[in-house]
């Protein structure tokens, strides 16, 4: 990565901002969930803190509140998860700019202050360059170590870095490396999977990666789209008809590249998903019957092309994974990849962290991303603005 990170800068005295992403699931109690965005950044705040910052300011955003500030969305509970982790006393502020906010920073005893919800204000998302002149009064330095808000062009994110030095924490630094790393120079065999829903949503993604993957094992609902532009019957399956073309097209291409495009042969199918007791496993799918997971003969043959590879990257579960009675594949598949020695894993966030999560295969993959958006946008190619307004080494 060609950016400036914390190392690359003299911390000591002086005052941080570091943009987290605090961005964690509550229960109806504001009982956090899932803490692991949490313990993502620890390793960076910890470092600030060993190197003699003199006051380090956290920054982050929690749920969709659209510029109202909405008392379940505080970060309170975050900033009480913190002091647990940290054991060091975190300052939680009721707000995150103003000139009583400023006054507080530079006179309170704290070394560790959690700003309150930066979209509380609509002017975070808007990019509003007072809204971002003001955080940047804080401090003396800026710190983005959120990747899964780096493909955003927000105050917290891009119009700060306008007003203070700005560098990358080492969560950032680790998503960047692995993902290019996966998009410019994999090592070989390099296998892509795709689930999800909507081929829509990968169409990007696979066209970039075309020429530098050896397979594509598509699962979940957008592989009927696929399955229909080969014109094979999909019942009432998923299907995309607008991208019918454009999958018949991606194939055509696959053929021509040499890569070869693994569609499920077999399904897990119902007549209504919520009837999973109705369940039946087919290499056909007939009128009124849908797929929900790919069936074990499929499972088998992502498994056979998955041994041999020595980079993986997995996007999307290959089934409707939140429910038990289809997550046979997805689990089995995560429980492959964690077994495999001598392959680089990454796992796409979102969906596919969740289940990995769910499944409990976390430990045996090399990277789990923690930004679904942006984890996507890097692997269509693109630049991430929040990477980008970062110093350069």
């Amino acid at each position: 990565m060609n950016k400036k990170t914390v190392k690359d800068i003299d911390l000591k005295g002086k005052k941080v901002i570091l943009r987290a992403d605090f961005n964690v699931p509550l229960d109806e109690n504001q009982n956090i969930t899932d803490d692991r965005r949490i313990q993502a950044a620890l390793p960076t705040i910890k470092y600030i803190l060993e190197h003699q910052a003199d006051k380090l300011i956290l920054m982050s955003h929690l749920g969709r509140p659209k510029g109202e500030v909405i008392d379940t969305m505080r970060l309170k509970p975050v900033g009480d998860r913190l002091q647990e982790l940290l054991g060091t006393e975190v300052f939680s502020l009721g707000e995150c700019i103003g000139g009583k906010i400023k006054d507080i920073v530079e006179t309170c005893s704290q070394r560790v202050i959690l700003l309150e919800n930066l979209r509380f204000h609509k002017e975070e998302t808007k990019n509003a360059p007072d809204f971002a002149k003001q955080l940047a009064a804080l401090a003396d330095i800026y710190v983005n170590d959120a990747f899964g808000t780096a493909h955003r062009a927000h105050a917290s994110t891009a119009g700060i870095t306008q007003y203070l030095p700005s560098v990358a924490g080492f969560l950032l630094e680790k998503e960047i490396t692995y993902l290019s790393q996966a998009v410019e120079d994999p090592a070989k065999p390099f296998v892509l999977i795709l689930g999800g829903a909507k081929v829509s949503d990968k169409i990007a993604l696979i066209e970039n990666m075309l020429p530098k993957v050896d397979s594509i094992l598509i699962g979940g609902g957008m592989a009927y789209t696929f399955l229909k532009a080969r014109g094979e019957g999909i019942g009432s399956s998923m299907l995309e008809a607008d991208k019918v073309d454009t999958a018949k097209m991606i194939l055509d291409k696959a053929q021509k590249a040499n890569v070869d495009i693994v569609l499920p042969s077999d399904h897990v199918i119902v007549k209504e998903i919520d009837q999973p007791q109705d369940k039946k496993i087919s290499s056909e799918i007939p009128d009124g019957w849908r797929a929900v997971d790919i069936g074990p003969e499929s499972c088998e043959k992502f498994k056979q092309v998955l041994s041999s590879a020595k980079t993986i990257v997995w996007n999307g579960p290959v089934g409707i994974f939140e429910k038990d009675a289809y997550a046979d594949a997805t689990k089995a598949l995560a429980e492959h990849i964690a077994g495999l020695s001598e392959v680089t894993s990454i796992i796409g966030g979102g969906d596919t962290a969740a289940a990995v999560a769910k499944f409990e295969a976390e430990e045996g993959m090399t990277h789990i991303s923690t930004g679904g958006g942006a984890s996507l946008e890097l692997l269509e190619g693109k630049e991430l603005p929040g990477v980008a307004a970062l110093n350069d080494k």
